[in-house]
Formats: structure tokens, C-alpha cells, sequence
């Protein structure tokens, strides 16, 4: 079946001497792979390396394999093509981190279109503003919502948030769980929009703290999840 839809980049992986395993999140069928056959060539035309760098938007025509296996493509061109995100060094390592954490959170052929509506116009937002610094904590508040463990309130005065349950609550909990300015900031960002997100004037420490936790309450709820190599190069950049 021919099959031409949007893609996002998510993943790339070197095959050979000349080739390139890419994994990317497709508008029509979820997460798909593709083998790129010489890529790494140098040679004039055809499909570019520079197509496939991280969470870059495409759209893309391909003869889709029904029974699963790495897929061919036809044809390739950049649908949104990003002013700033590889060239400013915040924004490049928030990239970096997200598309690990996007890779790690997708099943194969999983396909949910508001989902790739959100991660195609959070990445949008983030290529044309500068206010920036929080923007990753909420996008993983918000892809934790069509993951389906959204944190909820069980009571009106949450002083934990428990990271097993993903519930805020009045009474400490067993287990990992946050406390103090942390669940404070995080009862803030929930139902803000990405362009409320220089409203909290979070600290270096206190955004540390809170995405380390992020990153851990994904852990605790996604099978086979494991924590982003990228986490520690957004510690430094923001650090």
C-alpha cells in the first residue's frame, strides 16, 4: 500500500557503512521505520542525510509493509523547515531530550492524530519563541495527558504528588512521591499552555528537581522506558 503522510523524526540509527535505520512518528500509522540505502554516500540528490536530524517535520511517500519490518521511501521533502532549533544551543539540547523521550514513549503503529497535531505545533511554538525555559517540563506534563497518566487532584490541599499514582494528595504517600515548592510548580503548569510558560519563574534547582522527576514518573508508568542519555546535556545547558 502506498502511503504519503506527515512524519516527525525521532530516531536514527547507522547501518552499514553508507545507510541509516530512521524511526520516525507518522501522522497515517504511528511510529514506522525506514531503511535509508545510502545515505551516507557521497552522492548528488536524492534522499539527504541532513532530512533525518532530530524531530525534524516531513512529509513523506513510502510502500508500507502490512506485516510490520523496515519500510522504503519514495519520496522526502521538509514540510516545516525550523529557523532556530539546531542552531540555538537551548533549544537544540530541548530537541535532543524530547525526541529521545518521544522515541522511548511511542509503541510501533500506535496512531493517534491529535497527538501528532501536539507534538507537530509544541515544536512549532518552541522554533519561533525565545521564553523557553520551562517549555520541556510541559510538554511532558501534556504528553503524559494522551498517555494516559495525567496527574489528577484527590484532594483540594495537595502538599505530595505521588509519582506511583500520579495523584496529588493531602496525606503523604508510600512510595516515590514529590513535596514542597515542587508540587506547588507542578499544580501550576497543569492546564497551561505553552504560551503561559514564562508565568512561573521556576529556579535552576527547583526545574532540575522537577524534570528529574518527570523523567522518573515516566519510568514508573511506560514499560521498558528508561531515562533520555540527553538528560544530563539539558542539565548543563540550563544549569
Amino acid at each position: 500500500m502506498l502511503i504519503q503522510t506527515k512524519a516527525i523524526v525521532l530516531h536514527t540509527l547507522k547501518y552499514n557503512d553508507t545507510s541509516l535505520i530512521a524511526h520516525c512518528y507518522t501522522e497515517a500509522l504511528g511510529k514506522q521505520s525506514f531503511l535509508l540505502k545510502g545515505i551516507l554516500s557521497a552522492r548528488k540528490g536524492g534522499i539527504r542525510k541532513a532530512y533525518f536530524l532530530p524531530l525534524t517535520q516531513l512529509e513523506i511517500q513510502f510502500q508500507h509493509k502490512n506485516k510490520g519490518g523496515l519500510n522504503f521511501l519514495k519520496e522526502v521533502k521538509i514540510l516545516h523547515p525550523y529557523q532556530e532549533l539546531y542552531t540555538n544551543i537551548k533549544k537544540n539540547a530541548i530537541v535532543l531530550f524530547l525526541s529521545e523521550i518521544i522515541h522511548k514513549s511511542l509503541n510501533e503503529e500506535e496512531t493517534n492524530p491529535l497527538l501528532f497535531e501536539f507534538i507537530e505545533n509544541a515544536l512549532l511554538w518552541l522554533d519561533s519563541n525565545e521564553d523557553i525555559a520551562n517549555f520541556h517540563l510541559l510538554f511532558l506534563l501534556k504528553l503524559s495527558q494522551f498517555l494516559g497518566f495525567y496527574p489528577y487532584l484527590d484532594h483540594e490541599e495537595a502538599h505530595y504528588f505521588s509519582l506511583e499514582s500520579g495523584c496529588f494528595t493531602a496525606f503523604k504517600p508510600t512510595g516515590k512521591h514529590l513535596k514542597g515548592n515542587s508540587v506547588d510548580l507542578l499544580q501550576e503548569l497543569l492546564g497551561m499552555n505553552f504560551a503561559e510558560i514564562k508565568t512561573p519563574k521556576i529556579n535552576q534547582h527547583s526545574r532540575r528537581e522537577l524534570l528529574e522527576a518527570m523523567v522518573n514518573y515516566f519510568e514508573l508508568h511506560l514499560l521498558g522506558f528508561s531515562k533520555p542519555k540527553s538528560l544530563s546535556i539539558l542539565h548543563d545547558v540550563f544549569d
